[in-house]
């Protein structure tokens, strides 16, 4: 059971950085950035999201233990 919910955190978290990293990129792309520029925003916000999970998940971590 703890298996499975682990897999299905990880991958809400992933879906929602790739949300996040594509909105990103989209309106970097309608604000006029360059192609590279808006795939350079789009991957510092995918990474932002991730380190944040992973930030939270190990406060929590550290909480509850």
């Amino acid at each position: 059971m703890t298996v499975a919910v682990v897999l299905l955190a990880t991958a809400l978290v992933i879906v929602v950085a790739l949300l996040a990293a594509a909105s990103a990129g989209k309106l970097a792309r309608m604000d006029g950035a360059t192609y590279p520029a808006a795939l350079s925003r789009a991957a510092v916000t995918f990474a932002a999201v991730i380190t944040l999970a992973a930030t939270v998940a190990s406060v929590f971590t550290t909480l509850l233990t």
